[in-house]
């Protein structure tokens, strides 16, 4: 059986936002097969993947590497989100079902319980759980996969830090959400658009981060490639 490219994607990807693979360091279809446990063929297929995405460059005479955005690109990626997270909330007013409601009012009372308990390590993959679930909301699959590639880029190039007043900005979720489920896409598209705004100054540039060697393998148990 044989491991989909599209995992080895995710894993490449993951590495990559995490700091794993310094910016500009060269990636190898051997190297990256032996990291993963996979043959070539679902590298080559990610890495064209990734490079569709800006997460890989192919430079002449070195082949696949990191890419290495620049401030101004790291800059305008919290523009674009400034236009595509508000559109993607009026689009989920207009789209969504209720198992997205069911899980959008589900994560804000885990937030807001979460927040009152002062358990911040949960808050910050429950917000990636909110945003994600979201942009699925929206019922469009080109608009959703947009939003779910600005948010990995984001995360690689830049710190957030925790809100100070956590129950305030799931109180914020918590609106967005009602408005979502009114079917208002002009109040979840300006609440959407006011927690961007007001979030947007917790984006702190990262130091990109040296290669580590740890082994990370996608593969499963019994799988032959």
């Amino acid at each position: 059986m044989r491991v989909p490219a599209r995992s080895v994607c995710t894993a490449i990807r993951g590495d990559i936002v995490s700091g794993l693979f310094e910016r500009g360091s060269r990636l190898t279809e051997g190297q990256l097969a032996r990291r993963y446990g996979v043959s070539r063929v679902p590298v080559r297929e990610a890495l064209r993947t990734l490079q569709s995405e800006g997460f890989v460059v192919t430079r002449r005479h070195v082949g696949a590497c990191v890419a290495e955005p620049t401030e101004q690109e790291a800059a305008d990626l919290l523009e674009i989100r400034m236009l595509l997270e508000p559109l993607g909330a009026a689009r989920a007013a207009q789209r969504r079902t209720e198992a997205h409601l069911k899980v959008l009012r589900g994560l804000v009372r885990l937030g807001r319980d979460r927040a009152r308990r002062g358990q911040g390590e949960d808050l910050r993959p429950l917000g990636a759980w909110f945003h994600e679930t979201l942009a699925q909301a929206c019922g469009s699959p080109g608009l959703t996969a947009l939003l779910t590639q600005l948010r990995h880029k984001i995360a690689w190039m830049y710190a957030v830090e925790q809100p100070a007043r956590p129950l305030e900005a799931w109180a914020e979720y918590g609106a967005i959400v009602d408005a979502v489920a009114r079917g208002d896409a002009e109040r979840a598209r300006r609440l959407t658009a006011l927690h961007a705004e007001r979030t947007t100054d917790a984006h702190r540039l990262r130091i990109p981060a040296a290669v580590r060697t740890s082994q990370h393998s996608v593969n499963t148990a019994g799988v032959r490639i």
